[in-house]
């Protein structure tokens, strides 16, 4: 039976995001392939995991017994995300654009699970499992595009999520999404729908096809 770590980050909720609709998708496509399958579902948006603080960052490197009350419970809320990263047999990441970036409670999620030691550094404790990513965006900034340079969404989580925890990243990537609610982009909106029908369909391909995969 394989386990699929669904992680929500859209601020918007159901239809109204990109992300999430896209996700779901996938989501669905792995349930319908694999029913017997387990899906851990956390939204951070509607349920954020604590930024990283000092006794969080510091409580892995210090013995049990020398932890103070405090260090003891921040270890032990990462480690709950830790271990949701570690069983899961592959992953699913809603990761829409704010302002260039993720959303700050995206950066929370992978502050916490990026743990030197387990998951990151010389051994990895999710080595080469395979994460999507949902790189949902208002505008394009593909290559080529007049925004190309700031792209810092798949940029950033190729670097963590392949370089530092070493696993398998794919990107899904629906575009244009303003289009709809700005006038100055009404224009653009064939491309917006084109691009979501394309991130759907990819979707739904990906997630039945890991499914089986991993089954096998």
């Amino acid at each position: 039976m394989a386990t699929l770590l669904h992680i929500d980050s859209s601020a918007f909720p159901g239809e109204a995001s990109t992300s999430r609709s896209v996700a779901d998708t996938f989501r669905r496509a792995w349930e319908e392939q694999h029913p017997e399958g387990a899906v851990i579902h956390r939204d951070v948006a509607a349920h954020p995991v604590p930024h990283l603080t000092a006794d969080a960052h510091t409580a892995a490197s210090i013995a049990a017994s020398e932890r103070t009350p405090e260090q003891s419970a921040a270890l032990a809320a990462r480690l709950v995300l830790i271990e949701e990263l570690e069983r899961a047999d592959a992953v699913l990441i809603g990761a829409p654009m704010y302002n260039f970036s993720i959303p700050s409670t995206l950066k929370a999620w992978l502050d916490n699970v990026i743990l030197v030691g387990r998951t990151a550094g010389e051994t990895r404790s999710a080595q080469g499992t395979p994460v999507t990513v949902v790189a949902s965006r208002g505008g394009s900034y593909a290559p080529g595009t007049p925004r190309e340079g700031h792209e810092f969404v798949q940029n950033y989580l190729r670097a963590v999520l392949e370089g530092t925890l070493g696993m398998e990243v794919d990107f899904i990537v629906p575009e244009l999404t303003m289009a709809p609610r700005v006038p100055a982009m009404a224009e653009l909106i064939p491309l917006y729908e084109a691009s979501r029908l394309r991130a759907l369909e990819d979707a739904a391909v990906k997630g039945k096809s890991l499914a089986a995969r991993l089954t096998a």
